[in-house]
């Protein structure tokens, strides 16, 4: 049996996260013995965190908001995480550090799960990390048009230039929060409080909700999705950029369903 190893996810805060559920409960299916925790680790020390860690450690999570700070720490950093400018994910190989971002193939995955159908144009609520990865998934998914609403300009231009940078060239465009969007598919990565009434009734005539927020659950916008509407919810992305996390950190590929299973009992426990 391989020898044990410590994961963990960082971030601020981070009593919330439900990654240690999911990667406990791969890391047992899969027979290792490693363990995996949740470490509050603030805006800006993320370096001085790195450089306290021993050979026992194999793997880190990184959700906000060390997703961007992580980029400057590596020997070395994947494609997509490059294309995202911002990664989630850290394998460490002794003295090596290789950054990676499987927000990005996590969201693709997550959406097929869901929905079959063509994706022309797209839309992104946010301009954060999680927009941009999202948004680059949605381009992945066909889309030659996405539209990022944010509230001011200056806060979404970072997350343009990503999904400008997806090689098949799309049309990005950046639009205020509160216009109604237009799109085969809408991602939202805004909080539940900044969902209005105004905002969640604006949004009720695109097809497909893909809501990246999974507590609290339902959020106002994924309560809105009903009839013949998709929803593709925020434990969808997490247990499916946990699983690509899992296989690189140790080289076998988990459940999906059975981190899935896990989750959803984990929020109906804190429920």
């Amino acid at each position: 049996m391989p020898e044990p190893q410590r994961c963990a996810v960082l971030g601020d805060p981070i009593d919330h996260s439900l990654s240690p559920v999911l990667h406990r409960a791969a890391y047992a299916e899969l027979g290792l013995d490693w363990t995996y925790d949740a470490v509050r680790v603030p805006a800006g020390g993320l370096a001085d965190f790195l450089a306290g860690l021993d050979g026992s450690w194999r793997g880190l999570s990184l959700t906000m908001p060390l997703k961007r700070e992580l980029m400057g720490l590596v020997d070395d950093v994947s494609e997509r995480a490059a294309l995202v400018g911002a990664a989630n994910t850290l394998v460490l190989d002794g003295e090596r550090r290789h950054a990676d971002n499987t927000d990005l193939p996590g969201a693709v995955a997550a959406v097929r799960e869901r929905y079959a159908g063509p994706v022309v144009a797209g839309a992104v609520l946010g301009g954060g990390a999680t927009a941009a990865s999202t948004g680059l998934a949605l381009c992945d998914l066909g889309a030659r048009r996405v539209t990022l609403h944010v509230r001011s300009p200056e806060r979404g231009e970072e997350a343009a230039a990503a999904v400008r940078r997806h090689p098949s060239r799309p049309e990005v465009v950046l639009a205020p929060l509160d216009r109604a969007p237009e799109a085969d598919v809408l991602v939202s990565t805004v909080p539940a409080a900044a969902q209005t009434p105004d905002l969640v009734a604006g949004c009720r005539a695109v097809p497909v909700v893909f809501e990246v927020v999974y507590d609290p659950w339902p959020t106002p916008l994924a309560a809105s999705v009903g009839g013949d509407r998709v929803l593709v919810g925020g434990l969808d992305l997490l247990v499916h950029q946990a699983a690509l996390q899992v296989e690189l950190f140790s080289g076998t590929r988990p459940s999906v369903e059975r981190m899935r299973a896990a989750g959803e009992a984990a929020l109906r426990g804190a429920g």
